[in-house]
């Protein structure tokens, strides 16, 4: 299948920082690596329990920044706090953020097609 990766903007504070993001649709939430998110000043506000594909189970600090995908605007969304051992990851919480899926035939992103219901 290959790797997908997107360059983006990470923004929080007046501050921001350029980094190229793996896609991840396996990933619930997007991650920054430590370097990028002390270069941001961001804080924790928050812990969540993650499970490996191996099982294990690790606890990693979340807080918020704003994202930036060329084409697509800046979005507010969610952010794990990685450590030194991380990748940037962007994950289906952000994807939908922004309303896009992955499309891993022609491996690129494109819009969702979003579905609503009407009451009659």
């Amino acid at each position: 299948m290959g790797l997908i990766y997107v360059d983006a903007i990470v923004k929080h504070g007046g501050k921001s920082v350029k980094i190229r993001l793996l896609v991840d649709s396996g990933a619930t939430y997007t991650v920054l690596t430590k370097k990028v998110w002390e270069e941001l000043g961001l804080k924790p506000f928050g812990e969540i329990d993650f499970i490996l594909a191996d099982g294990t189970v690790i606890r990693r600090s979340i807080s918020e920044a704003v994202i930036e995908l060329p084409g697509y605007g800046e979005r507010h969304t969610p952010v794990v706090l990685g450590e030194e051992e991380d990748e940037n990851l962007l994950g289906i919480v952000t994807l939908e953020i922004f309303g896009l899926i992955l499309d891993p035939f022609k491996r690129e992103l494109r819009p969702i097609r979003a579905l609503m219901k009407k009451i009659i």
